[in-house]
């Protein structure tokens, strides 16, 4: 699970009463990078655990950590990258963001309560976001907190409750944002989040789809090998665009139990492609735009390739829930229907 391995290790420091830097890349925007929420955790000797996507923006990152065992400050550091630094770090869109680097006083007790409550959030699979408050005063000490989703609190702040409910409510409440509210800096990170929809293909159906993903929850990527359909234009911020080589070699995406994949490509054969790689990739939901007698024939050719029936009955194909789609805008919405369906199906077994 995303970041745990990390938090588990800033836990035993803590416990042996030893400090340490956690830098977080986030944006203010609302675009942001692949690489938003990636989180580094640099010791005062240097050594790092995790990575923040490499190159010279966690190059820079870790200078300035070095710097901050003597400041003891904790600080937010912007980042504007150039286009061969976005394309060497594998980001989506933009380099553009901003990086926290919280410092983490071994001394402060409240500080491993907290890291110890993430722990135990993480691992039992529950909802809670991680807050950091830091007031616009230079010098002025940040506050951390936990607040679980039943709205209990999990360290001393000092906050009206009524901006902690604002912050963990509406649509950004799925995603790592940061807003100032009564000159104080919120930065609100979500322990657990709705998950991320790659769409393959960028046509019609693919722009109804990612609106309402959006819209409902889902971090959205669409991917596409034409520069002319997965462009801003079409897709606008916060849903991001990739452009890739091919269909036929999909680059890596980091796919895993929190990923939904949309198969809306431009025809028979690239579905059959993108499908036949990311078959067993781990991802919660795979489905797949076509007929009963397309999809019988892609079946076909696959299990020609080695894979199994038992395999491909986990597809959702014909995609979409059976409500008389028509238009690209109806089947968007079976398409999105069934995508909340199989999250909140995972979210009732994830409990149990």
């Amino acid at each position: 699970m995303k970041n745990l391995n990390l938090y588990k290790e800033a836990v035993k420091l803590l416990q042996n009463n030893e400090s340490f830097v956690m830098t977080t890349i986030f944006d203010k925007t609302g675009s942001a990078p692949r690489t938003a929420g990636a989180k580094m955790l640099v010791r005062e000797s240097g050594e790092i655990l995790g990575t923040i996507g490499g190159g010279r923006m966690e190059a820079d990152a870790i200078n300035l950590a070095k710097k901050i065992f003597a400041s003891r400050q904790t600080l937010i550091h912007p980042f504007d990258l150039t286009s061969s630094d976005v394309k060497a770090m594998d980001m989506i869109c933009g380099g553009k963001g901003e990086i926290l680097l919280d410092f983490v006083d071994a001394g402060d007790a409240n500080n491993l309560i907290i890291y110890e409550s993430v722990v135990q959030v993480l691992e039992n699979k529950e909802k809670a976001w991680f807050i950091t408050i830091l007031n616009n005063q230079a010098g002025s000490p940040r506050q951390q907190c936990l607040v679980k989703s039943n709205k209990s609190l999990v360290g001393n702040i000092n906050c009206d409750p009524y901006i902690l409910d604002k912050l963990i409510n509406g649509p950004a409440k799925i995603s790592i944002h940061a807003e100032v509210i009564n000159n104080q800096r919120f930065l609100v990170e979500p322990l657990r989040q709705g998950g991320t929809v790659f769409v393959f293909g960028a046509g019609h159906v693919s722009q109804r789809v990612a609106a309402l993903t959006e819209m409902v929850g889902f971090r959205t990527i669409v991917l596409d090998d034409r520069e002319e359909f997965a462009n801003r234009e079409r897709f606008p911020e916060p849903i991001q665009t990739m452009v890739i080589d091919s269909f036929e070699h999909l680059p890596n995406l980091d796919i895993d139990e929190d990923s939904y994949l949309v198969i809306v490509t431009r025809g028979h054969l690239y579905d059959r492609v993108v499908l036949q790689q990311v078959l067993r990739s781990g991802a919660s939901y795979i489905g797949m735009i076509g007929s009963r007698k397309k999809t019988s024939q892609i079946y076909r050719e696959l299990m020609n390739k080695g894979f199994h029936q038992e395999e491909l009955e986990q597809v959702y194909s014909p995609i979409g829930l059976n409500i008389g789609a028509e238009t690209p805008e109806e089947i968007a919405v079976s398409i999105v229907g069934e995508l909340i369906k199989v999250r909140a199906e995972k979210e009732n077994l994830d409990k149990n």
